[in-house]
């Protein structure tokens, strides 16, 4: 199989590189260096680099010269905060460049697996959790609403050209070479500034939650949906498990041997309250369940970021 992974020389695509890399797939990594780069990837080699950003013409055309079979679609604006302050740059990167990666793809006839994100659910009430594929979109931000948009956009993509695709959900992921302003970055801002002595900030009063699942993973459920034939629709990946940011601490306290004291600040705009999501589609229609507990896969972001 030929595979292209935007975004591959990023946080996410850095593991998934590293794993597809253990089977006989082709692979090419584009990626346009800004918050990536080929030092987040293996020195062996073993794929190709392509130094491109989905939003140039020129990457559109060089997509559909290649013929590929899979596309993994990872590149994107992931800051929160800057997605409200610029939504327009936010639009650009993850509406307009994400058209220029479907347009390549129908044209050479890829799957397209598309990295969405637990932000399009908002804030869901403490009934409906853990939160199903079926729940109602309600993104609180603009770059949940982005990725929402693309995710309506892979419908009509597939009613209208018969493109197939898998729409992959994250829970808030965290691991190795995560950048410390992305979406679900609290863990790698945390482990940071730990490894540096440095006080760390909650915004809020700790008691917010979220899913935190391991970048490993996430990469392994990639893998499930380039071959799976349970295809056109979409699978949240996550550990399905509320952990509250005071709870984050108290581990990562634990497994850095570092006591911990937190600074709190007020609350982002646009950030939610509580976040879980249900798993139970992705073990059925992928396979796949997350491998790695919080306590293992904080052990190794940390000796990561005190090894940098």
């Amino acid at each position: 199989m030929r595979g292209l992974i935007t975004g591959g020389a990023g946080f996410i695509g850095s593991h998934l590189v590293r794993q597809l890399l253990q089977t006989d797939h082709q692979l090419v990594v584009m990626d346009n260096a800004i918050t990536g780069g080929r030092h987040y990837l293996p020195a062996g080699g073993g794929f190709t680099c392509w130094q491109q950003d989905i939003r140039d013409a020129t990457a559109k055309k060089k997509i559909q010269q290649e013929k590929f079979d899979v596309i993994i679609h990872l590149a994107a604006q992931t800051m929160v905060d800057a997605s409200i302050k610029d939504p327009v740059f936010d639009a650009s990167e993850n509406i307009m460049g994400t058209l220029n990666v479907l347009e390549a793809a129908r044209q050479c006839g890829a799957r397209v697996i598309f990295a969405s994100t637990a932000a399009a659910y908002g804030d869901v009430v403490e009934n409906e959790l853990p939160v199903l594929e079926s729940h109602e979109l309600s993104p609180q931000s603009f770059y949940g609403l982005t990725k929402v948009g693309v995710e309506k956009y892979l419908a009509l993509y597939h009613q209208h050209y018969g493109l197939d695709y898998v729409i992959c959900r994250f829970a808030n992921v965290y691991g190795e070479r995560q950048g410390d302003k992305g979406e679900g970055g609290v863990i790698s801002i945390f482990a940071k500034r730990i490894a540096a002595g440095k006080d760390i900030t909650i915004y809020g009063d700790g008691t917010q939650t979220r899913d935190f699942v391991y970048a490993g993973d996430i990469a392994r459920g990639i893998c499930k949906a380039m071959t799976t034939e349970n295809v056109n629709t979409v699978y949240n990946l996550s550990t399905q498990t509320e952990t509250s940011l005071l709870d984050l601490v108290r581990i990562m306290s634990e497994v850095s041997g570092c006591e911990i004291t937190p600074k709190f600040w007020p609350v982002r705009e646009g950030d939610i309250y509580r976040s879980m999501l249900s798993n139970q589609k992705a073990k059925a229609g992928l396979g796949w369940e997350p491998q790695v507990s919080l306590e293992d896969g904080l052990r190794r972001t940390m000796d990561y970021f005190r090894g940098i």
